[in-house]
């Protein structure tokens, strides 16, 4: 039934466009919000004070079987009087780099941990990298060297196939034990040899060793002068 004359439409009949606009403020409200500072973090953000267990996962990628064998690992260090942990992040503060959290860890920690040294593996999951700072109290028994050799070079293989921060905590820790066990440093990770596949192509040596090209020719030529001969003697 038509409207009567001179009536005023219904309040709640909005256009559909109207509820499309505010969508679309709502969405560019939250593109363009700040992120959170809280995302990045400093040595301030972690605990003031050492905690009771020695892998502190603060970016969440140690599964627990993964946690609970590296607190055996790094428990081990007691024995050769190092307090050793491992600390992973999961994006720095701006500016910041692993071995200066490392250095700023181990001055507060070293106040209130126990008297041996600290030894700390940091893993950053954002970039996959490490790094191995240890008190100066341990720079005769763990070169800056070895410390460079083991974040750069044991670590990051691990990290950078596949992200393996379980693989590339342990193949530290052994390296390091080992070397403060007397033993030989086994020196940086060996880079996995790339094997080429038997191939059914022929190399190019092949190829020109090879008399089938030879053949070829000879039977093309064979091919075009018979018939013209055929040819020309039929047709006289």
């Amino acid at each position: 039934m038509p409207a009567p004359a001179g009536s005023r439409p219904r309040p709640d009949a909005n256009p559909a466009w109207h509820h499309w606009l505010l969508a679309v403020a709502a969405a560019l409200l939250l593109w363009l919000a700040p992120v959170p500072a809280a995302l990045a973090v400093s040595a301030g953000d972690l605990p003031e004070l050492p905690t009771g267990e020695h892998v502190l996962d603060t970016a969440s990628v140690l599964s627990r079987a993964a946690r609970s064998e590296l607190e055996i690992r790094l428990a081990a260090f007691e024995e050769a009087h190092i307090d050793a942990r491992l600390v992973t992040l999961n994006r720095l503060d701006y500016g910041l780099s692993l071995p200066q959290v490392g250095r700023e860890l181990i001055d507060r920690w070293k106040q209130a941990a126990s008297p041996d040294p600290l030894l700390l593996l940091l893993i950053d999951s954002q970039t996959n990298t490490a790094a191995v700072v240890v008190d100066p109290a341990l720079n005769g028994q763990l070169p800056r060297d070895l410390l460079t050799s083991t974040a750069r070079s044991t670590m990051a293989a691990p990290l950078r196939d596949g992200a393996r921060y379980r693989q590339a905590s342990i193949e530290a820790l052994d390296r390091l034990a080992l070397v403060l066990q007397g033993g030989e440093d086994p020196g940086d990770a060996a880079e996995a040899e790339v094997v080429s596949l038997p191939s059914n192509v022929p190399s190019r040596e092949e190829t020109a060793s090879s008399n089938a090209f030879t053949w070829v020719i000879v039977l093309l030529v064979v091919g075009t002068l018979v018939p013209m001969l055929t040819w020309w003697v039929f047709s006289r």
